[in-house]
């Protein structure tokens, strides 16, 4: 993975977190430990500081960064999907932010919460645990449910599993012509879209 010092500050990853080899990592950023950062995402700790707790998840193309002296924190068992973009925030424990959603300076996303795909939570945005926060700009439209807030948890599990699964056995290879007639599927689990459960 390409990891960059600045000012003599490194980046640090827990030897059981996951960091895709195209995920980029610059300066005061921790992955801590059984943590999956996804291909081409950007931690940039050269403003504030970028901080993943214990088992939690930034998927592909995500951005974490910040104003100068502030941090941005995603905590244990946090969530962050597809494309999302977490500037100067918090993500709250067991809390999941959608894909290609955009969280913004001093925003706290308060624990078990979920924030919706495509949404905008403006600088300074607060709210309770287990809230269901959607839209742009994004507003809390109900508590999520027992059910809810455990769906989110399982997805979490896959990831901290595919953390191991990535450890196990992702390898750089060239793609084949064609595909075999008994080709194999990956161990994805039995995790289904909430739609779908």
């Amino acid at each position: 993975m390409p990891s960059y010092s600045i000012e003599g500050v490194q980046p640090v990853v827990h030897p059981t977190a996951y960091v895709h080899p195209t995920a980029i990592l610059i300066g005061d950023v921790w992955v801590g430990p059984d943590c999956y950062v996804g291909p081409a995402a950007s931690l940039r700790g050269d403003f504030g500081r970028v901080v993943l707790r214990e088992g939690s998840n930034v998927q592909d193309n995500c951005v974490m960064h910040a104003f100068p002296g502030m941090d941005t924190v995603v905590e244990k068992s946090g969530h962050v999907g597809h494309g999302a973009i977490l500037h100067g925030c918090v993500v709250g424990e067991d809390a999941m932010v959608g894909m290609n959603a955009v969280v913004m300076d001093e925003a706290v996303i308060a624990p078990r919460s979920i924030v919706g795909a495509c949404a905008l939570v403006k600088a300074g945005f607060q709210c309770e645990p287990a809230s269901l926060v959607v839209g742009a700009p994004a507003r809390v439209i109900r508590t999520l449910s027992d059910n809810e807030v455990a769906w989110k948890a399982k997805g979490t599990e896959e990831y901290r599993r595919l953390t191991m699964r990535c450890h196990a056995s992702l390898q750089e290879c060239p793609p084949l012509t064609e595909a075999d007639s008994d080709r194999p599927r990956v161990d994805a689990g039995d995790f289904q879209p909430k739609h779908q459960s």
